[in-house]
Order: structure tokens, then sequence, then C-alpha cells
């Protein structure tokens, strides 16, 4: 799947409910479905600087493309990440370069959240893409 159908699944998804208290919720049970990092990456070299909670990201470079874990002490963060990881996981750097995220604004999360989980949400996409980044040099640099 692209990551612009998974983004337009997640959209569907989400107009589903009318009320943010229905989509808060329903981002609490999605974070129940997390890929959980491994407990080796639960170190502070991988805790995402900028956020109010405690999210831990890692990423493995597979046959050209970036498989993400992670996990937060927080459960709205949690399902937030959890997005994140549904619609960037399993591409290419450059796809996730290349995305625009737009389904955070087509669903509203960025409006409906306090200032600093929206700015915990700008550093995860941050280091995610910072992720692709730095395994596009290092896989160009072998050619």
């Amino acid at each position: 799947m692209t990551i612009k159908e998974t983004e337009d699944k997640i959209i569907s998804e989400f107009s589903n409910f009318e009320e943010w208290m229905d989509k808060y919720q329903y981002l609490v049970e999605m974070g129940k479905s997390l890929p959980l990092i491994d407990p080796q990456y639960k170190t502070t070299a991988y805790l995402i600087t900028g956020c109010q909670s405690q999210v831990w990201l890692h990423a493995e470079y597979h046959e050209g493309i970036i498989i993400f874990t992670a996990d937060s002490d927080a459960i709205i963060t949690k399902g937030i990440v959890y997005l994140l990881v549904r619609v960037l996981s399993g591409h290419t750097p450059d796809e996730i370069l290349e995305t625009k995220m737009e389904f955070i604004d087509r669903i509203g999360l960025k409006e409906h959240l306090s200032p600093t989980r929206s700015n915990g949400l700008v550093s995860m996409v941050k280091q995610m893409k910072l992720y692709a980044l730095a395994f596009k040099t290092k896989n160009e640099s072998k050619s």
C-alpha cells in the first residue's frame, strides 16, 4: 500500500467520527496496536526531543525500506506515533522524504492537540524524516 493510500484510509476512518472526543478515543485504541519498540531501544538515545511525553523511536533499514517501531508513556501520544508508523513504515527513504503527511491536517489532528503535543507531533515527523535521510545518504555512499 502506498503512503497516499494509507493516508486516505486513515482520513476515511476518522471521517466516521463527528466529535473529537470520539476521535481521541479512536487514537487511544489505535495506540494499543502500536508495534512496540524492542526494550533495548527504550533509552535516551532513541527519545524524541521536543515531546512533552516520552516517545522512543527506532528505525531499521532492510532491503530498501525502513521499518519503524516506537513507544510512548502517554496514551494519546502512543496513538499519534502509531499513525505515523502506520503511514511511513515499510517505505523507501525517498517515499518518506517526499511525503507531505497531509492526513495530519485533513483529519484535524494538529488543530485539536495542545501546543506541546502539536510540537511533539512535528518532532516525531522530523525524526522519522531524519532517519530516512540518514539511510538514503548511507545507501548512496555505498554506491
